[in-house]
């Protein structure tokens, strides 16, 4: 019995994964001349650092995905690699081999944060964060994107143990990490100015994410409460605590339909995986809603806010309509082993998602479908007609009379 062929949006690439993200590939600005070189050629025209393939409608629909992972510092064979893969939307496909893999030796790349004006991508490593840019294969404008490091050097993140949480602010202004050691850090971006050193934010940082303005910052720790930051004052406006077994395990913003902020924290529970909201001016609960029986092992909302997604230890990914917090879809086994990471493409068309099983996954967003309605009406007329015929059989003396009007 032949088995059955994996789908071509579904593709592994030899290496666990622990971080996945969308590359903004319009946003990229590539430096193959130099200013002198461009002014010669275009003198015409005031310097820019783009080469003008962002602008070129044959280039413009590129997706690509990087994700990152391997088997550590062991000799188990499974290299450590930062891996590009292209998506199709057209073909629903993802791409059979990594159009780039850049090996990182004996470090593992765990966690990254892809910068939203295309300046590249940091990934944390055992005790260092590093800085890695985009550029092409030959300098062709029709060459696959690939990965390099940086020159430039993250000082301020060297030597400082493993950071569990990156995350970019929405204009890329301003960058956070947290680290296992508890401590968190908010830096200016691109000069790294700190903005915020705490060294105790919680017991170990698990998460992070700014608000859609950039003015808050949420960081989810360990055990302890998940604490609301004010970034301008470098303050705490609230520490958001859990009930009964909960154990918080992601946060993310969101913009509401009404144009205000809400916060999203997944939890786990005896029950399985919940969603709790939470209202951003008073810091009441809006609602808790059980999603999964499983627990929840990755989470991430949509940018336009109208969708969430949840990851579980058994591999499914369930797309969550954020208004009516029901379930919109649902990718039963997405992958073989549990998701690590989630992440919703910047026009929130698809989701990408990375599993331990060496895997990356595109889910396209399929519309909510639509329920009750005329079918609802339909069952309830049928019923009538039903109760209504066997009233009319048991009292012939009233089906006289009907007869007779």
């Amino acid at each position: 019995m032949s088995s059955i062929p994996d789908p071509p949006n579904y593709k592994k690439y030899g290496v666990p994964f622990y971080s996945v993200a969308w590359v903004p590939y319009k946003s990229i600005r590539f430096h193959h001349k130099s200013e002198e070189e461009q002014q010669q050629n275009h003198p015409d025209q005031t310097h820019s650092d783009t080469d003008g393939d962002n602008n070129n409608a044959a280039t413009a629909e590129r997706n690509y995905v990087v994700s990152a992972g391997g088997g550590g510092a062991g000799n188990s064979g499974i290299r450590n690699a930062i891996i590009l893969s292209q998506f199709d939307y057209t073909s629903n496909s993802l791409s059979d081999q990594p159009v780039d893999k850049h090996e990182t030796d004996s470090d593992l790349p765990y966690r990254m944060a892809v910068h939203p004006g295309g300046d590249g991508l940091v990934c944390s490593f055992p005790e260092s964060c590093r800085l890695f840019e985009w550029n092409r294969k030959n300098s062709n404008e029709n060459d696959s994107l690939v990965v390099k490091p940086s020159e430039k050097v993250l000082t301020q993140l060297e030597d400082v143990g493993q950071q569990l949480a990156l995350k970019f602010n929405n204009d890329g202004s301003v960058f956070a990490a947290g680290g296992e050691d508890g401590k968190l850090r908010v830096f200016k971006w691109p000069s790294m100015e700190i903005i915020l050193n705490e060294d105790q934010a919680h017991t170990t940082v698990k998460d992070l994410h700014f608000s859609h303005d950039g003015k808050l910052l949420v960081s989810l720790g360990g055990g302890g409460p998940c604490r609301v930051w004010d970034v301008t004052s470098s303050s705490v406006v609230t520490s958001l605590r859990k009930e009964n077994d909960e154990i918080f395990c992601a946060c993310r913003f969101a913009l509401s339909n009404d144009g205000n902020h809400v916060l999203y924290i997944a939890a786990v529970t005896g029950k399985g995986g919940s969603i709790v909201k939470w209202n951003t001016t008073t810091w009441n609960r809006i609602v808790s809603k059980p999603i999964v029986r499983d627990a929840i092992s990755a989470f991430d909302v949509s940018a336009d806010g109208k969708l969430l997604a949840c990851g579980t230890t058994q591999g499914d990914v369930w797309i969550v309509n954020s208004a009516s917090m029901r379930i919109q879809q649902v990718v039963r086994k997405a992958h073989l082993g549990l998701v690590t990471a989630l992440r919703f493409s910047n026009d929130s068309r698809a989701l990408a998602s990375a599993s331990m099983d060496s895997s990356v996954r595109v889910t396209t967003i399929e519309e909510e479908k639509k329920t009750g309605g005329s079918s609802l009406w339909i069952i309830l007329f049928i019923i009538l007609l039903a109760i209504a015929a066997y009233f009319l059989k048991d009292h012939p003396d009233i089906k006289s009379f009907i007869t007779q009007m």
